[in-house]
């Protein structure tokens, strides 16, 4: 496998579920992702412009190859409600065979040649 082809999970949050999901559809009808996980219920404590903050948060996983990284992070910030999105690239290693050609499969163009 190419090193542009080994899977790469992106990390964010949204202050709903309807953003996330809104966000993560959008990159999975683009071939920009392969799947991406919605975890409502999240709680942050974080400190925004000197004061400490708590707040309700969902948290996603997209599931992508790294060939893809900047375009995912460049979409996401483009359709993200917060000012600064929290967006972690996490490599991996290694996973199942099948599993990681899965995710490369999403990811490649559409039949007419462009992304869908």
């Amino acid at each position: 496998m190419e090193d542009t082809e080994l899977p790469v999970l992106i990390y964010t949050t949204f202050a709903s579920l309807d953003d996330a999901k809104t966000v993560g559809g959008a990159l999975v009808d683009a071939r920009l992702a392969a799947c991406v996980n919605v975890f409502p219920g999240m709680v942050s404590i974080y400190q925004w412009e000197g004061v400490r903050e708590t707040a309700d948060e969902v948290a996603m996983i997209v599931k992508t190859r790294a060939g893809l990284t900047d375009a995912v992070l460049t979409e996401v910030k483009r359709l993200h409600p917060y000012e600064v999105p929290a967006l972690l690239v996490l490599p991996t290693q290694g996973g199942g065979a099948e599993y990681c050609a899965w995710i490369v499969e999403e990811t490649q163009a559409g039949p007419q040649g462009g992304r869908v």
